[in-house]
């Protein structure tokens, strides 16, 4: 599995920020884009977008990647597989053999070398390729669909959101994708419907 939970700052249609952990370092490739009607939130357009995501996830800090063009391609591919490995999973379907595919190539390569730092933390041999980079992302999603948090997979509980997020939380009943954006507006919406229910309970 990846590092400590980090987690990451999205926006709302609106544009309020709100902090999104989808708890592995592998679905914090999701929110980039997708495929399908995921592709309107494409952010990875060039080389830089993906060394900026890198330095934004949970790796820890030093990678410092030189990605190509071709492995901007590759991620993105990589990033199409692992949201129909995962939406799959959270919904109880068979996993796709090309999506399975893809992400065991690219985590059959190499990946970045990692080394202790002067003050004892997990660093990166600087310099990595995309290519390195994307190794570690897959070996993560190996990691976290053949470990003990496979079975919490899930996608948001809000009908409108399709965020998705391993819950590692101890009681395991994680719902909403964060509780300052979903999880407050199905509070307001549920307190209307009882509000409703009252005052029309109270008008007989």
């Amino acid at each position: 599995m990846s590092e400590p939970a980090i987690g990451l700052t999205l926006h709302t249609p609106e544009g309020r920020p709100y902090r999104f952990d989808p708890g592995a370092l592998s679905l914090e490739l999701l929110p980039t884009g997708g495929p399908g009607g995921f592709a309107r939130y494409e952010v990875l357009h060039q080389p830089a977008d993906l060394v900026r995501w890198a330095a934004e996830s949970r790796l820890p800090a030093g990678l410092e990647p030189v990605v190509s063009v071709e492995e901007l391609a590759a991620a993105r591919t990589l990033r199409d597989a692992l949201w129909g490995l995962t939406a799959d999973r959270a919904h109880g379907r068979e996993l796709r053999p090309a999506d399975l595919a893809v992400v065991n190539e690219a985590a059959a390569q190499a990946a970045p070398a990692p080394r202790i730092t002067a003050d004892g933390e997990r660093g990166w041999v600087s310099g990595a390729t995309g290519t390195q980079l994307l190794s570690a992302v897959a070996r993560d999603a190996v990691d976290l669909f053949t470990g003990p948090y496979a079975h919490r997979i899930r996608e948001c509980g809000s009908h409108d959101c399709y965020l998705l997020f391993v819950d590692t939380s101890r009681p395991g009943r994680r719902r909403w994708c964060a509780m300052e954006r979903c999880g407050n507006r199905n509070k307001v919406r549920a307190h209307r419907v009882r509000h409703a229910e009252h005052a029309e309970r109270d008008g007989r």
